[in-house]
């Protein structure tokens, strides 16, 4: 190219450009501390008064404190800063993250054959986990901010579970006005909470500023070493101050990995280690203030605001993991692992503000059935834990795969990190594990029953498609035997059919049954990619059969929600305009019948069935319109 047909843009355009560009990135930074941090950012109300004062109860010694405190900010600095913000934050999948798209993403990028299998079961475990998480964090987060009025009166303390209650049907009952209108001030508050945090902490610090020596890992180190055993019961505690980390990963589509690593860097690191250390210095002065080191920290002339502002933390905190739970609800039914369900959209502006009715009550009934069972915070933090530590130690299995097989780094570098992390989850995964009969049965069961439902699922459509296949007539004899004299009539008729093969059941009754075929039949399957999003210009692919019909395939990823009648609007040139008025859409809605065939066990067939019987219909899952809709119904033994 001539140097002279080069135009520069001006200074200032650049300048400004660039300051746009750190706008919105600080913009999305402040978002991000208001959804993504909430959980990580209540963690201090817990994490250090359970270590001490939990199930397994150790006393308050200035050696112990020290050691607390130095295993706290090594965990931050591995786990959350070098493991997922530094590491995971590049294992994205076209800019979203978490389990299901790491899996999705490693399948797509990488050949691990006969260890393809075993990553997929992890990939789901961990999904079936991250469920036990979503309902515990909402329990103990409020709980634990409420019980905050123990620090008033110890008399108020029998009220914290009752009230809690009542915060959290009043949170769940707000989901079905979405998040939208209030998200906007969830960034300033959370921001606001942090730096009260870091406030307080220094305040705390400057009374007792030895406590700062405990950044040191050698305190952590010895307390491990000259009191193995109580610290090996300790570290089950001392990992809640991370819990919500696998949430930085998760949330990394909403918000882009810059904004995320900047508001954690800058803002939720620093200052949760502040108000730590805080605790820390004034366990040093007063022992005694390992009964509620969060509260105490504030004067009591600030005890009051510092609930109301807690709680109004915990609520928000609340809020992200049930946001994300209909998230990750959302990519397991687009990637084959769960039913469809009936997904509402709450914002016309943003496609994430999604609300599922099924799941939002389902949470709220294992919550309030958690806060009755379990009454107080300490012994909610007996079953929180397990499903965290679990997840973070698959996530360390996929980051190995990540590093070896996708990134191919040098093998001493890849296998000295994943070492790292593996001896670090391990370490909180075996120590969680002796909480299980305190409370840690609790999310082992809901991941058991979640997996369960998430894999029969999977297989029992499988089986379904399998036995659908059987009876298909292929394209070419269909064809022919049409090319003999059918009677055709005016219209469009769009027969919806899971395979891209063969003829659909419902069109094949239909014709039976009613002896006519519309002049133009499309053969449409919807197809859901391992991205999260698929381009306009990839969205619709025709290939014509012959004598009028038309096979259309629909793609989709797995962070989006199909809509077939938008889709071939938007693709009128390739199929021609579909006139609302001389369309049809048929269907075919199966019964499922148990059987003896092989397969599946009859137990997870019979759940199946029942799986299929409770879905979304087709016709809500896809937005077909209500008065253009022909079901045909046929019956299934798998």
């Amino acid at each position: 190219m001539p140097m002279d047909s080069v135009t520069e843009a001006p200074a200032d355009a650049s300048s400004h450009t660039a300051s746009h560009g750190r706008q919105k990135t600080l913009t999305l930074a402040l978002g991000a501390i208001g959804i993504v941090f909430g959980d990580i950012g209540t963690s201090p109300l817990y994490a250090l008064k359970e270590s001490f004062a939990g199930h397994h109860v150790m006393a308050v010694t200035p050696d112990r404190v020290f050691g607390v405190i130095s295993i706290i900010f090594w965990t931050m600095l591995i786990v959350v800063t070098l493991k997922y913000v530094t590491i995971m934050m590049r294992a994205d999948n076209k800019g979203e993250g978490g389990s299901l798209s790491l899996l999705a993403l490693i399948s797509r990028s990488t050949d691990t054959g006969r260890w393809s299998a075993g990553l997929s079961v992890l990939g789901v475990f961990a999904t079936a986990l991250f469920f036990g998480d979503a309902m515990i964090t909402p329990a103990i987060s409020v709980l634990s901010a409420v019980e905050g009025v123990g620090t008033l009166n110890d008399a108020l303390l029998r009220f914290a579970a009752p009230v809690s209650i009542v915060i959290l049907c009043g949170l769940f009952a707000f989901q079905r006005f979405g998040t939208a209108r209030v998200g906007a001030v969830f960034g300033p508050i959370m921001f606001f909470y942090f730096v009260v945090l870091a406030v307080l902490g220094l305040i705390a610090i400057a009374g007792q500023p030895a406590i700062l020596l405990s950044l040191s890992p050698t305190y952590g180190l010895s307390f491990i070493l000259h009191e193995p055993r109580t610290a090996f019961f300790a570290l089950g505690s001392i990992v809640l101050a991370v819990t919500g980390a696998e949430t930085l990963y998760a949330d990394m589509g909403h918000f882009g990995k810059n904004p995320i690593r900047y508001a954690w860097l800058l803002v939720a690191f620093p200052t949760l280690m502040l108000n730590y250390l805080g605790q820390g210095a004034i366990l040093l002065r007063n022992p005694q203030a390992i009964a509620n080191p969060f509260y105490l920290l504030a004067p009591d002339s600030l005890r009051l605001p510092m609930i109301i502002l807690a709680t109004v933390a915990t609520v928000i905190a609340s809020q992200a993991v049930i946001t994300g739970a209909y998230s990750v609800v959302r990519q397991a039914v687009q990637l084959g692992l769960f039913p469809r369900v009936t997904v509402k959209h709450t914002s016309e502006e943003s496609i994430g503000q999604i609300y599922i009715p099924l799941i939002n009550w389902s949470l709220l009934a294992a919550v309030i059935v958690l806060v009755l069972i379990f009454r107080t915070s300490s012994n909610l933090a007996s079953a929180y834990g397990i499903a965290v530590t679990g997840t973070m130690v698959i996530t360390t299995v996929m980051a190995a795969v990540v590093l070896l097989k996708m990134w191919n780094w040098p093998k001493p570098v890849a296998l000295g990190l994943i070492a790292l992390f593996a001896l670090v989850d391990g370490v909180y995964f075996l120590s969680n594990l002796t909480k299980v009969l305190d409370g840690g049965w609790f999310p082992l069961m809901i991941a058991a029953i979640a997996f369960t439902m998430l894999t029969t699922w999977s297989r029992g459509r499988r089986l379904m498609q399998d036995r659908l296949a059987e009876g298909n007539m292929p394209v070419s004899i269909f064809v022919k035997s049409i090319e003999k004299g059918i009677h055709r009539v005016r219209g469009t008729a769009i027969y919806l059919t899971s395979s891209a093969q063969g003829i659909p059941p419902a069109l094949l009754h239909n014709l039976k049954h009613n002896q006519v075929l519309h002049e133009n039949v499309l053969l449409a399957t919807v197809s859901v990619l391992d991205v999260p999003f698929v381009p306009d210009a990839r969205r619709v692919e025709i290939e014509p059969l012959g004598c009028g019909l038309s096979r259309v395939i629909i793609r989709y990823g797995f962070s989006e929600d199909p809509d077939i009648p938008q889709a071939l609007r938007d693709a009128k040139t390739q199929i021609g305009d579909l006139s609302p008025m001389t369309t049809s859409y048929f269907l075919s809605r199966q019964t499922v019948l148990p059987s003896a065939r092989p397969g599946m066990s009859l137990w997870r067939e019979h759940i199946f069935a029942w799986m299929v019987r409770n879905s979304a219909t087709a016709m809500d899952f896809f937005k077909l319109p209500v008065n253009r809709v022909v079901e045909l119904g046929s019956q299934v033994e798998i």
